[in-house]
């Protein structure tokens, strides 16, 4: 596999591990967006809507989202929110 179809794969594995997170941060009013996979393996996602002011978004990074995608996709070693809001980061 070429490393451009490797890397598309890898991030529909990441999207759907977000899709089983998806309605529950739907239901506060916010949701995710993968922007990128970098080559060290750390995935850059944007979050939307109320998550992206919330102030619990470090938790559910690190609780939620972190932990779902390293489930379904073990090869991952960080996931960062390039918006993490400035209230989250105590």
């Amino acid at each position: 596999m070429s490393a451009e179809g490797h890397s598309e794969e890898l991030r529909e594995r990441i999207d759907r591990a977000l899709d089983e997170l998806r309605p529950f941060l739907k239901s506060d009013g916010g949701d995710i967006k993968v922007l990128a996979v970098r080559e060290d393996l750390t995935v850059e996602v944007e979050l939307q809507g109320a998550c992206a002011h919330c102030a619990q978004a470090a938790m559910t990074m690190r609780a939620g989202v972190e932990e779902a995608v390293r489930r379904v996709v073990p090869e991952v070693q960080r996931v960062v929110a390039v918006n993490m809001p400035a209230s989250a980061m105590g």
